[in-house]
């Protein structure tokens, strides 16, 4: 990899640059080698080989879940119904517990509108047709409108206040044809306080602004006041709601989207002893290890697949797995569950 790469490596996906890098990579499928072929490489090769799995194994590929599918569906219907809006455009809001996916399906929904974009407009190169910002903490209205300038790359001057800054903004994306707008972590913006109306009113006024479909993501939005008061009233107006929650493991069709979940994630592995089936047959031990939640699950496989490499055993095992330490949600479920399964003890 380039000194070039590594820097691009390190650009968030709040700047131009980070989300071009996104939208633009295709990782190369390291191939899973024989064992007359590992034989054959020397030490370097083999090494070099290693590298590049551990390196596919920390992305892995993105599973098509069905929120992926919904919000890239809804998405796509309201860019298309809001091209020739001319105000009161309709947007999206991707809502749930943290883990469940919803950044992903957001950002699958720009990466795949960007690429159609540019099949579309091969010969405009500068053209921007998706942003993507976060919501700061205690945000105020000025500190939207930089997160839209730190995103372009705009230089901003201490002097630069908030009508300057937001006029920059709607100028250069509306000459850029931003016609999508990602706005992630939209629980940050805490209408009971004065700040966060005022964010809140700031992005009506962009969203007025730039001739683009907004998608808002966060956790519990509706729980955090989002659509309470007049202010709140107005988003409920004009804003879908897509939910996201964990995965069921009820019923023989929830129990069926969980495994082809797993099969999904086991056949994208790169491990040269890895049997395939064998995390299919521990999909019950799975969702009880992750409470279904699909960010989880992915830290999961590919924690135990990069542990496989590193420790040459080449294939998961459910000792692989209980090895994985998981974020302190899912491993306290997972605890709580484990105790409430166990038999009570005989009284002494």
């Amino acid at each position: 990899m380039t000194d070039d790469a590594q820097e691009g490596d390190r650009e968030p996906l709040t700047t131009k640059e980070g989300w071009a890098r996104f939208v633009n990579a295709d990782p190369v499928v390291p191939p899973v080698l024989s064992r007359g072929e590992l034989l054959a490489l020397d030490d370097e090769a083999r090494a070099a080989h290693d590298e590049d799995r551990l390196d596919y194994h920390t992305r892995l590929a993105i599973v098509a879940t069905p929120a992926i599918r919904q919000v890239a569906s809804v998405g796509r219907r309201l860019v298309l119904l809001n091209r020739h809006q001319i105000s009161a455009r309709r947007g999206l809001i991707v809502t749930g517990p943290t883990g469940t996916g919803k950044t992903t399906a957001v950002t699958q929904l720009g990466r795949s509108h960007e690429r159609a974009v540019r099949r579309r407009h091969p010969d405009e190169p500068s053209r921007v047709p998706v942003v993507y910002v976060t919501v700061p903490p205690v945000a105020t209205p000025r500190m939207l409108a930089v997160e839209f300038a730190r995103f372009l790359g705009l230089p901003l001057s201490i002097r630069s206040n908030q009508a300057d800054v937001t006029n920059a903004v709607c100028g250069v994306l509306s000459d850029l044809c931003a016609d999508l707008v990602i706005v992630d972590e939209i629980h940050n913006l805490n209408l009971a306080t004065r700040a966060g109306a005022e964010a809140s009113d700031q992005l009506k006024y962009l969203s007025e602004r730039i001739p683009a479909t907004f998608v808002y993501a966060g956790i519990d939005v509706a729980g955090v006041g989002l659509f309470g008061g007049t202010r709140g009233g107005q988003i409920a107006g004009r804003f879908s709601s897509l939910p996201t929650a964990p995965f069921p493991y009820g019923g023989a069709a929830q129990r069926g989207q969980w495994q082809a979940l797993v099969a999904t994630l086991e056949q994208a592995l790169r491990l040269h002893r890895h049997i395939e089936g064998t995390l299919l047959k521990l999909d019950a031990y799975l969702h009880q290890r992750t409470d279904g939640m699909i960010g989880s699950l992915s830290h999961l496989v590919r924690g135990a697949a990069i542990e496989a490499i590193l420790d040459g055993s080449e294939a998961i095992t459910k000792a692989t797995l209980e090895a994985v330490r998981l974020d302190h949600a899912a491993e306290q479920a997972h605890r709580q569950r484990s105790r409430s399964k166990a038999p009570a003890r005989a009284a002494s």
